[in-house]
């Protein structure tokens, strides 16, 4: 197989795919005889090809997926005109105050709040898969810890942490946080997401701390 037609075939993949296709899934394509390097080396062409046209070819925490251009958005929101749920102003604090300090517990989110965080919200979170506990903080009652997760990432079409966008100030100010994340409130519900390939894709968390105890999953 040459490499015009590795790509048509990675292409048609990716087109079909209906979420983020990792490399692993990309190499099962050719039975492993296209190696990772090559496989990247494709993807940039790929993304390079695409560069003029509505649609991009974009890497997530999950995988690579083909999508529609962000300035394209509000001519696609007119065949849904119907409104995603919005999240409260609480929710999005609890969101941001995980996004940028995590691992925390939900003691942390209050002290940082100033008031308390119901477990309605933190619920809400985690049913919508953008938190999760990742493990235990060795203190009395042995609080959970929680963090991101891929989806998190996906959803703010994101590769890692590192590519948060930085905030001024400290995250307990919160309102720049908040403001970042707030396009979280709209999803792109056509972008679904795969288990990453785990020796080769971002967690999408940060590592918990010397003085936490994760369980065995985390």
């Amino acid at each position: 197989m040459n490499t015009s037609q590795a790509k048509q075939v990675l292409e048609a993949a990716l087109l079909c795919a209906s979420a983020p296709l990792p490399l692993s899934d990309m190499r099962t394509l050719f039975d492993g005889a296209v190696g990772a390097d090559t496989l990247r080396r494709l993807l940039d062409e790929l993304a390079h090809d695409w560069a003029d046209r509505g649609v991009e070819l974009v890497a997530l925490a999950s995988g690579w997926r083909f999508q529609s251009r962000p300035e394209l958005r509000p001519y696609l929101d007119r065949l849904h005109p119907e409104k995603p749920p919005r999240y409260s102003r609480a929710a999005m604090e609890t969101l941001a105050i995980v996004a940028y300090r995590q691992p925390v517990t939900r003691g942390d989110i209050e002290d940082i709040r100033g008031v308390g965080v119901s477990a309605q919200i933190v619920k809400q979170l985690e049913d919508r898969g953008w938190i999760e506990p990742i493990g235990y903080r060795e203190a009395p009652g042995r609080p959970a810890l929680y963090a991101t997760t891929r989806q998190f990432l996906d959803d703010l079409g994101l590769a890692s942490l590192d590519q948060l966008p930085p905030i001024d100030g400290d995250v307990e100010r919160g309102e720049q946080a908040v403001a970042l994340l707030e396009g979280l409130a709209r999803p792109d519900e056509a972008q679904a997401t795969l288990p990453l390939d785990d020796a080769e894709a971002e967690t999408g968390r940060v590592p918990p701390s010397p003085t936490v105890a994760t369980d065995a999953h985390a």
